[in-house]
């Protein structure tokens, strides 16, 4: 029997303290006692906003309970940056930073005090948590992964003082994933990055059309269920592949980009090779920190092999473990470890490439050979820079793509041949420019220039090509803009984003029949593939006159993201083709809505659409359904 006066029940737990209190205590007590007041003021308003009750605050701690791990979330995010800002107003060794920990566990109540493991594990996350940081557990991550758009670094199962089993944490990344509006309910809507709005301007409708085009690397990618699409995609008559993140054993983790280097540069390795069906990095990326059957990624990814392995990284030397494994059968059919100086870290990368095509009796051209050996630097310190400004590029934000240009300049500074560098550096130009988080003209020309650069240090590297096929279209050079990425292909037989953006292109070029089978292969490559896939394919419905099949994808791709406007805008033209005037006007009046009026005269010129009679048709189209 439960003793009399208490009671159990699920809660969220929210626990906090000041990194580094006795420090500021023992500099300036009443500098501290005042910061600390005033920041414990701004908490507690907050905690109240999100539904939350404070239980207790004694000196630099403070005690949360929600009933939500969304609102507490929130919550989180919102006083960390708030505090963020009031610390930047202060010197630097004055400034406050909490820590805080959320838990979703079994606490015990007596009167208005709870006890407990729930209680327990939330202080233990605290500690895990970097200075202005969150750290959340994940009974806590399972019920916001779907429904808030911040990302989120798995850290592995940590063992805490006092508890008796590992805890899974997750970092809180506070960037968002997504450009979303400034209401806090649109923000549960959903993961999946939403399209910048630029409300009365005349490259309104440009942008929307363009920015989710060419998206790629995505983070976390709102995605299809690969289950929906087995049944159009058997399995290839040639060895088909997934490699799934390696896990980070090295002590730091934040070497975790580092990790997700080393698996990236695999697949880009594997992919390089004609006789391998590989599957994309952001397919292999979403089972993150998951922890599955292997035969499940088969069967859901559709491939008929899985490669695993971890990275264990310290100082200049580095510990590789890989295993092959059949998903059929669950049999391994090779596994290794390696030990290497972080110089040797492209020849490792070379060999182990080498042994997965040779378990899988998958001969290398010579051309493939000498492509997969190719050493991207001779700089460590370089591909390191490299490797994050990857893990920033990943994310998908405005700040976040500011720091990856930040980190290729640093490379290319270190090593001015480094064409890999030069390329990534090129993709940050052009997606700030296409994104419009730059106002700088000379961005796309930045791309151009960089772009042309890598091809000019290393014409074997497929990212270099599909970097200026990119700026080409923007250019309105279609030919130009196909031969680089048809050449990025051939670099590359298993890029899904170079099939998809080829597609693209052809589409604006006005091949959009061909573009239809590209766009499906980058499907078979990406079963988990994000949006811009569908809005590709329905775009080509589009300029093929199948306007129900257009709409169908269309309204997948809304259904996913309600805010993508190229969707709205390409069915309110669709609708007029096929006489349906109150379904047209009904999503002219939702692109008026979410973009403001579009003056669509001003913006003819800036579509890259090679055939003025398409454009002609569209604008004809868009002007029935009412937006002028």
């Amino acid at each position: 029997m439960p003793q009399k006066g208490f009671k159990r029940k699920l809660s969220v737990i929210l626990s906090a303290d000041v990194k580094g209190y006795s420090r500021l205590m023992g500099d300036d007590e009443e500098a501290t006692v005042r910061t600390i007041t005033a920041y414990r003021e701004v908490m507690i308003t907050l905690i109240q906003q999100h539904n939350g009750k404070v239980l207790d605050s004694p000196g630099d701690n403070l005690l949360a309970e929600f009933v939500s791990v969304v609102d507490a979330v929130q919550c989180a995010v919102a006083v960390q940056k708030e505090i963020k800002a009031r610390n930047d107003q202060l010197p630097e060794d004055r400034r406050m930073f909490f820590r805080i920990g959320i838990n979703l566990g079994d606490v015990i109540q007596e009167e208005e005090r709870i006890y407990g493991d729930g209680v327990n594990v939330a202080a233990r996350l605290e500690g895990l948590a970097n200075p202005g940081g969150i750290c959340i557990s994940k009974t806590a991550f399972d019920q916001i992964e779907s429904k808030l758009p911040y990302g989120y670094e798995f850290l592995g199962d940590q063992p805490v003082k006092n508890i008796a089993k590992p805890v899974s944490a997750y970092r809180v990344l506070m960037e968002p994933r997504v450009t979303v509006a400034k209401k806090p309910e649109e923000e549960k809507r959903s993961l999946v990055r939403r399209m910048p709005i630029f409300f009365g301007a005349a490259a309104v409708l440009m942008l929307a059309v363009a920015v989710g085009i060419l998206q790629f690397n995505i983070r976390r990618p709102s995605v299809e269920p690969a289950s929906q699409e087995k049944k159009a995609f058997p399995l290839p008559d040639i060895p088909s592949i997934a490699v799934l993140p390696f896990d980070n054993l090295s002590d730091d983790p934040n070497q975790e980009y580092f990790t997700d280097g080393m698996t990236d540069e695999l697949i880009t390795n594997l992919s390089k090779i004609s006789g391998l069906s590989v599957i994309s990095r952001n397919s292999s990326f979403t089972y993150k920190g998951k922890s599955v059957k292997l035969q499940q990624v088969a069967d859901e990814l559709n491939v008929r092999y899985v490669l695993e392995g971890s990275v264990q990284k310290a100082g200049d030397r580095v510990r590789i473990r890989a295993q092959l494994i059949d998903g059929a059968t669950d049999h391994h059919l090779w596994a290794e470890s390696y030990d290497a100086v972080m110089k040797n870290i492209f020849d490792l990368q070379d060999e182990i490439t080498r042994k997965i095509a040779a378990a899988l009796e998958v001969k290398l051209t010579q051309d493939e050979k000498k492509r997969v050996a190719r050493k991207y630097t001779t700089n460590m310190e370089a591909y390191d820079l490299l490797l994050q400004g990857l893990e920033y590029q990943n994310r998908y934000t405005k700040e976040a793509n500011a720091k990856a240009l930040q980190m290729y300049l640093r490379a290319i500074e270190l090593d001015p041949e480094f064409a890999y560098a030069h390329a990534l550096l090129g993709f940050t130009y052009s997606r700030a420019w296409s994104m419009g988080w730059s106002q700088d003209p000379q961005s796309l020309e930045q791309a151009f220039e960089l772009s042309q650069k890598a091809i000019a240090l290393d014409d074997s590297l497929p990212v270099g090509h599909h970097a200026l096929g990119y700026v080409y279209l923007w250019k309105k050079k279609h030919e130009q803009a196909i031969a680089e990425l048809e050449e990025a292909i051939a670099l590359s037989p298993n890029s899904a984003d170079g099939h998809a953006v080829l597609g693209d292109i052809l589409n604006w070029a006005g091949n959009p029949e061909k573009a239809i089978g590209l766009v499906k292969k980058a499907m078979r490559l990406n079963p988990r593939y994000p949006s811009w896939y569908l809005w590709e394919l329905g775009h080509a419905y589009f300029l093929t006159g199948r306007y129900e099949e257009a709409i169908e994808k269309f309204k997948r791709v809304l259904g996913r993201n309600p805010h993508f406007l190229p969707a709205h805008i390409y069915m309110a033209a669709s609708y007029s083709e096929l006489e349906r005037p109150e379904e047209a006007q009904a999503e002219a009046a939702e692109v008026v809505r979410q973009g403001s009026q579009i003056p669509i005269e001003e913006v003819r010129q800036k579509l890259p659409y090679k055939d003025q009679a398409v454009l002609g048709r569209l604008f004809d189209s868009l002007r029935k359904a009412g937006l002028k």
